[in-house]
Order: C-alpha cells, then sequence, then structure tokens
C-alpha cells in the first residue's frame, strides 16, 4: 500500500469513527424495502436498475459536499488518487467499509489521449452492507437486476459535481452467484468548471 493510500485509510478510519452511526440492520432492511416497492411498481428488473441509479445519482450529487466538509480534502492531481479517495476515505466515511482497488491494465478500445491513465478502476466488495441480508430470487438473477446499483449512482453523482464525467456499472454480484461483487468505474472526461453568467 502507498504512503498515499495509507494516509486516505487513515482519514477513512478516523472520520468513521467520530460519525453518528446508523442501526445496520435497519438501513439494510430499509434499502430491501425500497428496492421491493420498485420492483412491484415498475415490474421491470432494468428500469429498476435505471430507477436505483437515478436516486444513487442525486444522493450522490448531494453528498459529495457533505464529504468535503467532513474531510477537508482538496482537488486530487489524478484519477487514480480519486480512486484511492472513493476506496479508502468514501465507502469508509458513509458505509464503514473499504472496497479494495485495483487498476485493469489499458485496452486499445478505451485509451483516450487527453484523458490521465489509468482512466478506469474497479472497486471488489469483501462487504456490501446493501446486501446484508438479501438474497435475490432467479427470476430476479435472470432478469438483470443489481440490488447495489444506487451505488454506481453515488459515485457518479458525486465525481460529476467535480467535474469529472465517469461510467458506473457493476461486473459481478455475489448475490448474482458471482465469486465476488465488483464495480467498474470509468473516467469519461474532465467537464469544463462553467462560469456563472455575468461573473466577472
Amino acid at each position: 500500500m502507498s504512503a498515499g493510500a495509507k494516509q486516505y485509510k487513515a482519514i477513512g478510519d478516523d472520520i468513521w469513527k467520530r460519525t453518528d452511526k446508523v442501526n445496520a440492520e435497519l438501513f439494510t432492511l430499509t434499502y430491501g424495502a425500497l428496492v421491493v416497492q420498485l420492483i412491484k411498481d415498475y415490474e421491470d428488473y432494468g428500469e429498476v436498475n435505471k430507477q436505483l441509479e437515478k436516486m444513487g445519482y442525486n444522493i450522490g450529487t448531494r453528498l459529495i459536499e457533505d464529504f468535503l466538509a467532513r474531510t477537508g480534502l482538496q482537488r486530487c492531481q489524478s484519477f487514480a488518487e480519486t480512486a484511492e479517495v472513493i476506496s479508502k476515505v468514501a465507502f469508509r466515511t458513509f458505509l464503514g467499509i473499504t472496497p479494495s482497488l485495483s487498476f485493469p491494465p489499458p485496452s486499445n478500445s478505451n485509451t483516450n489521449s487527453n484523458l490521465p491513465q489509468p482512466n478506469e478502476f474497479i472497486l471488489t466488495f469483501d462487504e456490501n452492507p446493501l446486501a446484508e441480508f438479501a438474497e435475490l430470487p432467479r427470476d430476479a438473477r435472470e432478469g438483470g437486476l443489481w440490488l447495489s446499483n444506487v451505488l454506481c449512482g453515488v459515485i457518479r453523482g458525486a465525481l460529476e459535481m467535480i467535474q469529472m464525467q465517469v461510467e458506473t456499472r457493476f461486473l459481478s454480484d455475489v448475490l448474482r452467484g458471482d465469486d465476488s461483487t465488483e464495480m467498474y468505474v470509468r473516467l469519461v472526461k474532465i467537464m469544463e468548471e462553467e462560469q456563472p453568467e455575468n461573473d466577472e
């Protein structure tokens, strides 16, 4: 683990110790009830995935301000540093977990010479509080439900607020019978900061 990664892990642990906690079972069961209601409302797992991502996006656009206020962190210097902060500080701060981080080797299809390298990363979750007491029925697995898709939206929304447009999606989920739960995040572009009108 690099010195920066150790520093971020220490920051995440410190904030976690000082944060008021919500009962984990209540949180997990409430989230599960929300997903069940979405399934009843939409009757289409693809649409449920979209709604979870949309909810997460809205949460992320607001959560970033709280995160920056709690941590006092400055703007990251690279997308790799951003990935470290997400893994070791953000997830620790809000969910009490620290997913492991890896950077896939660059492929010809996703290399954009205008973007910093690496421009993608994978978070591997050893534990996932959103899926703690969950079990996906066969039709949900076959229908393509990603139970924790709200997390993809949270990351997308938070990063967009700091001028990073990203694509996020789950690659695997233990609830779907996979060996691990992995989320893929790819930087699409660095957005220009917009100046408010009449700002001179």
